[in-house]
């Protein structure tokens, strides 16, 4: 079972840093945090980057709750 969990969180951390890095950056600064915020809230992100920000939501999930497991059964 532990041999399992740590596949898991290997998979899931490596799954987690693939797809943050795949999605496209946003403006920096005080005008982009803005104006990003306007873009997602008008509903203009769509295509990859929400698949990517839905796939990255998932494998932080799978992350977690490993991770938890782990921590409880190795107490």
């Amino acid at each position: 079972m532990n041999i399992l969990l740590i596949i898991l969180l290997v998979i899931s951390s490596i799954g987690v840093i693939a797809s943050v890095l795949m999605q496209s950056g946003h403006a920096s600064g005080v005008s982009g945090a803005i104006t990003g915020a306007g873009q997602t809230f008008f509903g203009k992100k769509k295509g990859l980057d929400e698949l990517l920000s839905k796939v990255s939501t998932v494998f932080a999930a799978v992350f977690l709750l490993s991770a938890l497991a782990m921590a409880f059964l190795n107490k």
